[in-house]
């Protein structure tokens, strides 16, 4: 028997992958098309806005846009910038907008929505979030959307036509609107279950 054998190293690290934290795109849609969209996103009966049935951490109005020859515009070209933003930054198993568009509108002094998350259980997994910029930055202030990796949490632009995508894990809020409207068209990524 030798006595001199070693055991051999058995730990055997992990490695992950990093995954960014957002990614945005500007001018995605033009002023001219994101008043459009708020123009189409008020002429459907706003309703007020919930989770799962839960209203006193969110105050807002929503209505919803589901494809139709007529919008499918909007639809696609959501859908060509996040498949890039998808591949160059997060790099997810992702297969559509499963959910529609969410329209939602922000109004002073009440508007906002509290710290949360956009992930769902025994449902649809959402894997990358979207915020759309459809207002004027100079008609509104607060309303700042605001994502948090540390304790602090980093205001995103405001720029109009922006659109902003995260992993739908990510803790993130809605500031409080202080004085104006703030319009934003929401919608939810989904993928097969993470592994």
């Amino acid at each position: 028997m030798n006595t001199n054998m070693t055991r051999p190293n058995t730990f055997y690290p992990m490695y992950y992958d990093h995954v960014h934290p957002y990614s945005f795109w500007d001018n995605v849609f033009t002023p001219e098309e994101c008043e459009k969209i708020i123009e189409i996103g008020t002429s459907i009966p706003l309703e007020t806005g919930d989770t799962m049935g839960v209203t006193n951490y969110r105050t807002s109005s929503i209505s919803w846009l589901f494809p139709d020859p007529e919008i499918n515009w909007i639809f696609e070209k959501i859908s060509n910038h996040v498949r890039v933003m998808n591949d160059q930054f997060f790099k997810f198993d992702i297969f559509g907008l499963a959910e529609g568009l969410q329209f939602t509108k922000y109004e002073a002094p009440d508007g906002e929505y509290q710290q949360h998350t956009d992930r769902l259980f025994n449902t649809l997994t959402r894997k990358i979030s979207i915020s759309i910029q459809l207002s004027d930055p100079d008609t509104y202030t607060g309303g700042d959307l605001c994502l948090y990796q540390e304790a602090d949490p980093v205001s995103l632009t405001k720029k109009q036509g922006t659109l902003i995508a995260f992993p739908s894990f990510m803790l993130h809020e809605v500031k409080k609107i202080e004085t104006g409207t703030r319009y934003s068209l929401v919608a939810w990524v989904t993928g097969n279950p993470f592994k």
